[in-house]
């Protein structure tokens, strides 16, 4: 399980704004508002509560339920790897294209709109349901990141988008990406940065009983992509680690509402803005590798 407090995300929020300062990005003024703050988070009774209790579910369940809500507006990382992603695609030649993980079929459409001819492999059906709506013309197959139903040397492209961050292992699914592709074949990723995901930025759902649950998330390094890509025959071509950038936020510095868990640890931003910008403004959100498959 896993135990959830806002007063100990609000806590801990205040301490690495702390470290922030003590490391010299802020002055003796902001620290000691910070060290005000925690007095005054630590005796508001609305933020004294019981701890949720979230346990875990697998991405097929979750993915399941999220793509109820995956397309809306909203999702911030979208903004951040679009241009990125665009400036690795858009030069590379038109070929055979695997959309790894390709969820609603966000990148699928993309793709096929630059000439690719594009096959979307995704492990949810609810995902690939969408997706069928959105790019009906798309080869879209149910599969699984680790055995690709696809043959071996038949693509020239792979994109695979947000989706490592669920796998405890890279190394297995960079030899199937080295596997599908053509000598000289291009790799691109994005997946959320460990450091977004270690500031509780993890996908979470409610189970059809109501329960609190979250997919897997793992804290991926550089190293781990490194270690996986290189022995399969990869070379780095580029990295990119798109930042947040948070807006200036006009919200008195305590309010009693925390909002629902669902909408957790986005909500309790707005009780601490000070130290949410100390901590946020200019973290790496994502992850963006562009690797070739030496011919």
């Amino acid at each position: 399980m896993i135990y959830q407090r806002p007063l100990a995300y609000l806590l801990a929020l205040e301490g690495i704004a702390l470290l922030r300062a003590n490391a010299g990005d802020h002055d003796a003024e902001f620290s000691a508002a910070r060290i005000d703050e925690i007095r005054r988070l630590l005796d508001d009774p609305a933020l004294d509560s019981e701890p949720v209790a979230a346990g875990h579910t697998d991405t097929v369940t979750g993915y399941g339920i999220w793509s109820r809500t995956y397309d809306q507006p909203g999702n911030g990382l979208f903004d951040l790897e679009r241009p990125v992603v665009r400036e690795i695609v858009d030069p590379l030649p038109v070929g055979d294209a695997l959309d790894a993980a390709c969820g609603t079929g966000r990148l699928t459409e993309y793709l096929a709109g630059l000439g690719h001819r594009v096959i979307g492999v995704d492990s949810s059906p609810d995902m690939l349901a969408h997706a069928r709506e959105r790019v009906p013309d798309a080869d879209l197959r149910e599969g699984d990141l680790n055995a690709l139903p696809l043959d071996d040397d038949s693509v020239d492209l792979v994109v695979c988008a947000l989706a490592l961050t669920h796998l405890p292992e890279l190394g297995p699914v960079l030899k199937e990406f080295a596997r599908v592709l053509r000598p000289g074949g291009q790799l691109v990723i994005s997946d959320s940065h460990h450091e977004l995901v270690a500031l509780g930025s993890m996908p979470h759902v409610r189970l059809a009983g109501g329960e609190p649950a979250f997919l897997p998330a793992y804290r991926h390094r550089a190293s781990d992509y490194l270690d996986a890509a290189l022995p399969a025959g990869f070379t780095v071509r580029r990295c990119a680690e798109p930042r947040v950038r948070v807006v200036e936020s006009n919200a008195p510095a305590l309010q009693d509402e925390t909002g629902p868990w669902d909408d957790w640890p986005w909500s309790l931003f707005k009780l601490v803005p000070a130290a949410h910008r100390a901590v946020f403004d200019g973290t790496p959100a994502l992850v963006i590798w562009h690797f070739a498959l030496t011919s």
